[in-house]
C-alpha cells in the first residue's frame, strides 16, 4: 500500500535545478533565487538527494513575478535532461517501447518527486496520460502541471529519437492564458491540439505508439537499474516512517518546552549524528 504523503510531497534535486537553470536562462542570479527560496547551494550538488514541496513553491514565488513570462512553467520543458528524471529517465531510455516506459513511470516516479502522481486511463481509440498534481496554489500549480506534460513530449521526442513526433491531444485542467496570442507558444511546443478547463490534464496518445520503438533499449541495463530503483525506493520509505516518527515525537514534546535533539535520538534508540544523517 502506497505511504500517505504528507504536505506538498518532495521533489528530486535534478528535477529542481530544471526550474533553477531555466531562471539562470531569464536572467536572474542563482545565488540570489537560491537564497530567496531558502535553498542552501551545497544541498543541489547531490543528485539522490530531495527537497520538500514546499521549496520548489518558494523557489517559484520568487522567480515568477520577476522573470514576467507567464509561460515560464512550459519553456522550462527546453531545460530537460536525462538526469532530471533521476534513475527513472534512464531506465526511460534502455527500455524497448514507450508502453514499458509507462509502465515503469508509474511505479518509480516517486523517486522523480512525489508532489503528483501519474495514471493510464484507456479512452476509445486512445491512451490518456494523466497527472494529478497536489499544490493548491493555482498560479504555481499551473506553471508545474505545464512543465510537467511539456517535458514529457521533450524527452520522449529525445528518446525515440522522433523529434517530430507530438502526441494526439494535450488537456490542460486550467484555463488559457488572458493573452490568446500565446496560444502559438503551446503549439509549437506540443503541435498538437491543446485543450482547456479539462476536468484533468494529460497527454492524449494513439494506442499504435505505446509500440513507438526507443533509440537504445538495453534490458540487461535496464534490470540491473530497476534493481538500484526498488532499493531507493525502499530507503525513500524507511525516511517517510522515521521522519514521521520524529515529528509526531516532537508535537508530544512541545508541550513541555523546546525539545533537545539529544533526548530526540535517545527515544529513537540512535546518537545525534545517526539521526542527523538518517533524516538528510
Amino acid at each position: 500500500m502506497q505511504e500517505e504523503v504528507v504536505g506538498l510531497g518532495y521533489i528530486s534535486v535534478p528535477a529542481l535545478m530544471q526550474y533553477v537553470r531555466s531562471a539562470e536562462a531569464a536572467g536572474l542570479d542563482r545565488d540570489r533565487l537560491l537564497l530567496e527560496a531558502g535553498i542552501r547551494a551545497e544541498l543541489l550538488v547531490d543528485n539522490n538527494g530531495r527537497l520538500e514541496g514546499e521549496v520548489l513553491q518558494n523557489l517559484l514565488q520568487y522567480i515568477l513575478p520577476r522573470c514576467a513570462n507567464p509561460l515560464f512553467g512550459l519553456y522550462t520543458s527546453q531545460y530537460i535532461q536525462p538526469s532530471s528524471y533521476s534513475i527513472m529517465g534512464y531506465i526511460a531510455m534502455t527500455s524497448n517501447n514507450l508502453a514499458e516506459v509507462l509502465s515503469r513511470m508509474i511505479m518509480y516516479e516517486r523517486l522523480v518527486g512525489d508532489m503528483g502522481t501519474s495514471s493510464i486511463v484507456h479512452e476509445p481509440g486512445a491512451v490518456a496520460v494523466v497527472w494529478n498534481c497536489r499544490f493548491t496554489d493555482l498560479r504555481i500549480r499551473r506553471h508545474i502541471v505545464e512543465n510537467v506534460l511539456a517535458s514529457w513530449v521533450v524527452y520522449t521526442r529525445w528518446i525515440a529519437d522522433e523529434p517530430d513526433r507530438s502526441p494526439q491531444a494535450v488537456r490542460f485542467e486550467h484555463d488559457p492564458p488572458e493573452d490568446r496570442a500565446l496560444l502559438k507558444h503551446y503549439q509549437q511546443v506540443f503541435r498538437c491540439p491543446v485543450y482547456f478547463n479539462q476536468p484533468h490534464s494529460a497527454l492524449v496518445a494513439s494506442p499504435s505508439m505505446m509500440n513507438l520503438r526507443l533509440r537504445a533499449p538495453d534490458v540487461l541495463l535496464r534490470d540491473t537499474l530497476e534493481q538500484h530503483a526498488q532499493q531507493l525506493l525502499k530507503s525513500i520509505k524507511d525516511s517517510y516512517r522515521l521522519s514521521e516518527q520524529v515529528k509526531t515525537l516532537l508535537r508530544s514534546m512541545l508541550s513541555d518546552g523546546s525539545p533537545r535533539k539529544e533526548f530526540v535520538a535517545q527515544q529513537m534508540g540512535m546518537n545525534v549524528r545517526t539521526l542527523h544523517r538518517k533524516l538528510a
